[in-house]
């Protein structure tokens, strides 16, 4: 079915009630891989249905992976070694799966190709190579030096210590060599150093979590220096847990959470609390520095406010981002609503994103009415005294889309271009929004 050119929102005077929050797709896409190298069967409940866990699934089939959908769950039959030894893989736009799927595959003995979307093929992937390289692997680069497609070949596994990594760029480098460790990891234990700042470390928090699910324990240390270092024991396995539920998404939690904040609410999700394992449940802390009443509980989390129709202004901020690259964008927009102007801070990573957010944030807000500055690694906006309506463009990225649909709680209508780049991650977005906001 094709996709719809644009979507016309009308203001949002009032937003109230609850949700259940779609699957992970930081836990979704992890879950596959690990259930797909553990011993055992694997069910897997909640996983989220979207394009980028789809590029997951397919893959793993494309390597022989036994994957037998119920009404219950999924099934994975897990095994240390991928049935195929060939295979062109597509990955989309999906940097988490390319990036954990490249460091597997590299060390399964096999020929594989890995490609994706003309913006994948834009998306640096050298820091991974680079540190996958002294370990034996052997990646050639298709195209151009440091970004996919990649080939990679058959090669002899030498264990390196320390295994070193950048962390400046994306955490899911180092998500890549630590979920492939047991493979390497099998008569020496198998350490991991990471060079520069790690950033969204809650993302590297995430998939330890996951490890010590499937059996693997990784012991976290630093260095003299203060940098983190990660050790996976000799002869590491993982195992199937038996069923594992995946949790609800706290990215996609953002908008609705931002909805209850901004259009009076109470919004409610379902799935995320107290307990989550995701570093984007933070967010709750952004929105109660704002002045938004947060209440959680163990697996569910609400938000209100006296609502903007009212005459509520968010508290303006200045804040660092860096561990909740995802959720900033959903402040970034929130920002437009506040009393003064609000930066946000060493996000730098916006830059290798489904598109460069920064210059797409900087250039929609503006559209708004909105003052933006746009550094290196910061945004600054200073809101407007009344909001324009605009024509949001959405740069095929998910996140824009959703976003910039929360304008439309401040009073006038907004058009969102190419909505169904939502599918990425949340393919209903826009009715769940409907849903909360026909009162």
């Amino acid at each position: 079915m094709p996709r719809l050119p644009f979507l016309d929102l009308a203001p949002i005077r009032h937003a109230r009630g609850e949700l259940r929050l779609p699957g992970s797709k930081s836990i979704s896409i992890r879950a596959l891989l690990l259930a797909s190298l553990a011993d055992g069967q694997t069910q897997l409940r909640g996983l989220l249905d979207s394009d980028d866990t789809r590029v997951m699934r397919d893959a793993l089939r494309i390597c022989g992976v036994s994957l037998r959908e119920s009404g219950s769950g999924l099934y994975v039959r897990g095994a240390s070694r991928f049935p195929a030894s060939t295979a062109e893989i597509f990955v989309g736009n999906s940097g988490l799966s390319i990036r954990t799927l490249v460091a597997v595959l590299a060390f399964m003995g096999g020929r594989y190709r890995l490609f994706g979307v003309a913006r994948m093929h834009e998306r640096p992937i050298g820091d991974l190579v680079d540190a996958l390289r002294p370990l034996g692997a052997k990646i050639r680069y298709e195209h151009a030096e440091g970004f996919p497609p990649l080939l990679i070949e058959p090669g002899q596994i030498r264990v390196v210590q320390p295994v070193r990594v950048r962390g400046d760029a994306s955490s899911q480098f180092l998500t890549g060599i630590l979920q492939a460790a047991p493979l390497l990891a099998q008569t020496q234990p198998l350490v991991v150093q990471v060079e520069g700042e790690l950033i969204s470390r809650p993302y590297v928090d995430l998939s330890i979590a996951l490890m010590q699910r499937f059996g693997v324990h990784v012991d976290c240390d630093t260095d003299a220096n203060g940098a983190p270092r990660y050790t996976i024991a000799a002869g590491a396995r993982y195992r199937s847990p038996g069923t594992f539920t995946v949790e609800g998404d706290a990215s996609s939690a953002s908008y609705f959470l931002a909805l209850g904040a901004l259009a009076g609410g109470p919004v409610r999700v379902l799935g995320m609390g107290r307990t989550s394992l995701q570093g984007d449940v933070r967010f709750t802390d952004v929105l109660a520095g704002m002045g938004v009443e947060i209440i959680q509980g163990e697996d569910w989390t609400e938000a209100r406010s006296p609502g903007v129709a009212a005459g509520f202004r968010l508290r303006a901020f200045d804040a660092d981002f860096n561990h909740i690259p995802d959720a900033a964008m959903t402040a970034a927009v929130m920002a437009l609503f506040a009393d003064g102007p609000c930066v946000l801070r060493n996000i730098a990573s916006w830059r290798v994103k489904e598109t460069d957010r920064l210059a797409a944030m900087a250039t929609e807000l503006a559209k708004l009415g909105a003052t933006v500055e746009a550094g290196t690694d910061y945004l600054r906006i200073v809101p407007p005294p009344a909001l324009r309506s605009a024509s949001i463009d959405t740069y095929d990225d998910h996140r824009m889309a959703m976003s910039f649909a929360l304008v439309a709680c401040g009073g006038v209508g907004v058009r969102i271009n190419d909505p169904g780049c939502v599918s990425k991650t949340f393919p209903d977005y826009f009715a769940q929004l409907a849903a909360l906001t026909a009162v």
